[in-house]
């Protein structure tokens, strides 16, 4: 595609694409004959791809094990068949009043053959071992279960049953992760799937290589021609 077809390109998505329009396909003609069809996806779209929103306050839990077991192990739950085990089987005052804890989530998951538990593990043995991992975080005060899908280039990807697929500095995710528990799945290994490209781009990294080093301004001089220029 040449350049000069980026601004029309441009135009006529911005025409085709009215604000607040869902994910979706857009025909677009080359003024030629020719039609090209282009799949869109709203970026609120992407985020809940490959993680699974939670219904209610309280089920980021349940919604935190759905995502674990449908995307990084490709056996699919809905938060609503995980949320109705772990209630039905659970403490549901203390769940009503904390939301699910990790030994409901690891009482669920063994019921459909997977054995689970925690670690007290560096972050880097998830890269090592190739294996996702439901962590609690504390952020604003608030608890809350996401699941750790990929680390790179000083990030760490979460599935956010409330924010979607989202990219965390290391650094700030290592003061959210207050008791440095990793939750992981510790048997059916070949099912476990840790930093894929699809997650990633949902969170995509800032291309900050291909930027453009202004510090070389300070040095640049450009000569005039004339009576006392330079």
């Amino acid at each position: 595609m040449s350049r000069r077809w980026l601004p029309p390109l441009a135009i006529m998505l911005a025409l085709a694409w009215p604000a607040g329009l869902l994910a979706g396909s857009v025909e677009i003609n080359n003024g030629t004959g020719s039609t090209y069809t282009l799949h869109l996806t709203t970026l609120k779209e992407a985020k809940f791809r490959n993680t699974i929103r939670q219904k209610y306050d309280f089920s980021c839990g349940s919604a935190a094990v759905a995502t674990l077991l449908t995307y990084q192990y490709g056996y699919p739950v809905t938060e609503q068949m995980a949320f109705a085990q772990m209630y039905a089987h659970g403490d549901r005052a203390k769940i009503n009043k904390e939301g699910f804890s990790l030994l409901d989530i690891k009482d669920y998951l063994q019921t459909l053959g997977f054995e689970a538990d925690g670690f007290r593990l560096p972050l880097d043995k998830l890269v090592q071992e190739h294996l996702p991992a439901i962590v609690l975080i504390e952020e604003n005060r608030y608890h809350h279960f996401v699941v750790v899908k990929g680390l790179l280039g000083g990030r760490v990807l979460v599935g956010d049953p409330a924010l979607g697929t989202r990219s965390i500095p290391r650094d700030r995710f290592e003061k959210l992760w207050k008791d440095k528990l990793l939750f992981v799945i510790h048997n059916r290994r070949d099912l476990a799937h840790f930093n894929l490209v699809s997650d990633w781009r949902a969170a995509p990294l800032a291309p900050l290589g291909m930027g453009i080093d202004r510090r070389l301004m300070d040095y640049t001089t450009m000569p005039k021609f004339g009576p006392g220029q330079y």
